[in-house]
């Protein structure tokens, strides 16, 4: 997993502050571990996406921006597949 250059603790904190935002936008119920893996996955998944698509971003204010949208995303999926 590429975490962009902010190393594994810092992927983990800024994951963990990029899943509670998502939480918090999506006016969402979830546990701090649960922040952690949508921050950290979101972020991932939207990072591969973008680089797909030959977008490339590193740093840790890109890796919260990533982290936010993809947690964000993956509730909204969540969601959709819930009901």
């Amino acid at each position: 997993m590429d975490l962009n250059g902010v190393g594994f603790l810092g992927a983990i904190i800024i994951g963990a502050l990029a899943g509670w935002l998502a939480e918090k936008f999506m006016k969402s119920n979830m546990g701090i571990v649960m922040n952690i893996i949508l921050g950290i996955v979101g972020a991932a998944l939207l990072n591969f996406i973008l680089a797909i698509l030959g977008l490339g971003f590193s740093g840790w204010l890109a890796y919260l921006v990533i982290g936010f949208i993809g947690a964000s995303g993956l509730i909204a999926i969540g969601r959709m597949i819930k009901r």
